[in-house]
């Protein structure tokens, strides 16, 4: 009852309205990494067979180093959305119009309710909107480990690792079409040599490694 009760409220801080109407954000800074199901360094060939027909998913995570959102300490802790769209999540940067998304978020199992709340309205925030409506919202052990070459991530049903050294060999045209979801400070693009999600809560299930589809950086808001 306790539980059922902790993800209601979960999702509904999470809603824009609610994360909207919070007013006070704080002063919070760590790490980023995410992957969706498009390569963000290609060719333009590449790039037209697959704006309308991929790219709709992904998997983004926050861990805190130190600071607080909403007025809540959050030092050491992490949160990782996975997202479904309607559409390729990116194709607004090249002229389409904007996905409709729905996610499942983890949350750090260390964090107490309040924790929790601020670390969904966090994403929510952060990722300016992407995170879109939440359909389910889970409190799991979740590792985000940076191993200098790369970065590991791994909750409940997703698992995530990027390569950092990624080549920008710019045969066939090669180049950036696209950002990082997230507002960050710096960011990088990486190889997705790991990009999973398992769960039933989207209603669709993807892995697909071995891409240059990934961003990883420093944020602080």
């Amino acid at each position: 009852m306790k539980r059922g009760m902790l993800v209601a409220a979960l999702v509904v801080l999470a809603s824009p309205l609610a994360v909207l109407s919070a007013g006070g954000k704080g002063s919070v800074s760590g790490e980023y990494v995410e992957a969706r199901t498009a390569e963000v360094f290609t060719g333009g060939c590449i790039m037209g067979s697959e704006a309308e027909t991929v790219g709709k998913n992904a998997v983004l995570a926050w861990k805190v180093d130190r600071g607080s959102f909403n007025g809540v300490a959050l030092d050491g802790l992490t949160v990782v959305a996975a997202i479904a769209g309607d559409r390729n999540l990116g194709i607004d940067e090249i002229g389409g119009g904007k996905a409709a998304t729905r996610s499942a978020v983890f949350v750090d199992n260390r964090a107490n309710a309040a924790q929790q709340m601020a670390l969904v309205a966090m994403a929510s925030e952060l990722s300016k909107g992407l995170v879109g409506t939440i359909v389910q919202v889970t409190a799991a052990p979740i590792e985000f480990a940076d191993h200098g070459k790369g970065i590991h991530v791994a909750a409940a049903q997703v698992a995530l690792d990027v390569n950092k050294e990624m080549s920008h060999d710019p045969t066939c045209g090669a180049m950036q079409w696209f950002h990082p979801f997230s507002a960050l400070d710096a960011s990088e693009m990486g190889v997705a040599n790991q990009h999973r999600f398992t769960g039933a809560a989207l209603g669709t299930k993807w892995s697909d490694p071995n891409k240059r589809s990934a961003f990883f950086g420093t944020f602080s808001y």
